[in-house]
Parts: structure tokens; C-alpha cells; sequence
């Protein structure tokens, strides 16, 4: 835990909720330009990575930590926290980066990203990092989760929420469509599920590999409450993902753009794991600095 981060982390929370919609939108705007460079410096030192995906997922997880999940860096096992999952594990570095801002531990680990032995494995491990809820990695496993985590906090009678980040390529999984049924079915009102509607997947685009559309026709079948959104629109997120369902699970379409705020990465197959050469990362820095 870094208690300088805690504090800092507390004050932004704090500020955040008496303020107005346009502070809070610089609020989230800064922090995720923060989170973005420090993952970009992860994948420089590693050369390992998935920076596509990592930028396209930012702006959720800052709105979440930012402003949403009911949270605490120094109590991350507190019973009645709220429940994050990121199911597209391989965007660990964002989360990781995330989880260091809001003081979940010492911004100084994020240089072992994906060393020998370092916590901060390519994927996250919830016996090795603080904040993580459930390993994961292998696709279509996270979500399930999440259903379990929400279904307990229902029997239990907890105000609690739930909330998990689906990659759209990793919809192509059967097991979501099985914990979306499940999650309908019982009537989980207080779980999320947010997909980072990028529109590609390694090496192709979602449509081409295995087509999703009418995403949010198929949703709303399956018994979701569905909202459509700009995912990288502080407005937009803040009121999706903030208010839960009135009696149904809500799915947040979050359309992205794999590579934001990168221009030669924006919208490109390729930077799903390239890693950006010297040249590239000054390019990057400087254009996440704007």
C-alpha cells in the first residue's frame, strides 16, 4: 500500500462526489492520462505487453476506481466492497497502473511489470495483488465469476455491487452467454457488465473473425438492461456504469478505440501486443501529454 497514493486517491474521491460534472470530467481526464503513461513505461522497460487493448480500456477503469467502485486501498478485503473483475486479463498493465494511482500499492512495483517473479504478471493474480479480485487470463472465465460474486451478494443481502470488463473479441466465448443467462435469470440488478467494444481482436476484426452484431440486441435477449455509450466520454461513462439496474442486469456497450490516444496506435490490429520501439514511445509520450 502507498499511503501518500491513499491519501491523494481519498481527496480525488472526496472532491469528486460534491463536484460538478465538468471538474469531475477534468478529474477522470488527468488521471487517465497518467495511468496511459504509466503503462506505456511498463511495456517500454518489459517489451512485453498488450498497449492496444491496455488504451482502449483506460477510460472505464479510471471512471470505475475514480468515481464509482465502492473501494479502499488500506481494506481491499473489506466484505462489502464492491467486486471488480477484468475479464480480459491481458489488459492487466492498465488495471495495474490504475491500481497503483489509487495507492492499492507502490508506484515504484510497476517497473517489475512482467519480470521473473514479479507480482505483476501478464495477467493478474488475486493472490499476489492487492485489488484484484480473480486471476485471470484465459477468456470467458471472468465474467462467471462475477455472476457467482453477484448472485452471493443478493443471498446475503448486500447493497454491493458487481462489476466486470469484457473484451468484445472474448464474447466469441459460450461461457458468457451461460453466466448471461444465469445472471437474467436470477435478476442480478446489482452487476455490470461493461464490454470494451474496440472492434478488433488479435490480428483482425471482430467482425471479420466472428461477427457480434446486434450486440445489443443479443443483451437485451438475454434479459439485460443495455446502454449504449461513448467509452472514452467521461459524461457518458460516469452516468452508465454509476447507476445500477432498476431490476434487471445492466450491460454497458462501451464503443473504444483499441489504441487511444496514441495516434499510429488508434484503431490498428497490430498494437494488440507490439511493442512501440524507442522512437515510438517518445512520439506517445509526448501526444499523452497534451
Amino acid at each position: 500500500m502507498d499511503e501518500q497514493a491513499v491519501q491523494s486517491y481519498r481527496e480525488l474521491r472526496g472532491r469528486l462526489a460534491e463536484a460538478e460534472i465538468s471538474e469531475r470530467v477534468d478529474a477522470l481526464t488527468e488521471m487517465a492520462r497518467t495511468v496511459r503513461r504509466l503503462d506505456l513505461g511498463m511495456i517500454e522497460r518489459a517489451g512485453l505487453g498488450h498497449i492496444g487493448g491496455d488504451f482502449s480500456v483506460t477510460d472505464i477503469l479510471v471512471t470505475l476506481y475514480g468515481a464509482v467502485l465502492s473501494v479502499d486501498p488500506q481494506n481491499p478485503q473489506d466484505p462489502e466492497r464492491d467486486r471488480f473483475i477484468l475479464s480480459k486479463g491481458h489488459s492487466a498493465g492498465a488495471l495495474y497502473a490504475t491500481l497503483s494511482v489509487c495507492g492499492f500499492f507502490p508506484e515504484e512495483e510497476l517497473a517489475t511489470f512482467m519480470a521473473p517473479l514479479s507480482a505483476l504478471n501478464g495477467h493478474p493474480n488475486r493472490n499476489k495483488i492487492p485489488g484484484v479480485e480473480t486471476n485471470t487470463g484465459p477468456l470467458g472465465h471472468g465474467f462467471p465469476v462475477a455472476v457467482g460474486h453477484a448472485l452471493a451478494a443478493k443471498l446475503q443481502g448486500s447493497p454491493r455491487r458487481t462489476f466486470v470488463v469484457l473484451g468484445d473479441g472474448e464474447l466469441q466465448e459460450g461461457s458468457n452467454w451461460e453466466a448471461a443467462m444465469t445472471a437474467a435469470h436470477y435478476d442480478l440488478s446489482a452487476l455490470t457488465a461493461i464490454v470494451d467494444r474496440n472492434r478488433l481482436q488479435q490480428g483482425a476484426r471482430t467482425e471479420e473473425t466472428k461477427r457480434l452484431e446486434p450486440l445489443a440486441d443479443k443483451w437485451r435477449s438475454f434479459g439485460f438492461e443495455v446502454r449504449e455509450i461513448d467509452g472514452h466520454d467521461f459524461a457518458q461513462l460516469l452516468d452508465a456504469i454509476g447507476t445500477r439496474g432498476t431490476d434487471r442486469p445492466v450491460c454497458v456497450i462501451a464503443n473504444t478505440t483499441k489504441g487511444k490516444g496514441v495516434s499510429f496506435m488508434e484503431d490498428r490490429a497490430e498494437w494488440h501486443h507490439k511493442v512501440p520501439s524507442a522512437e515510438q514511445v517518445q512520439i506517445a509520450r509526448e501526444e499523452l501529454s497534451r
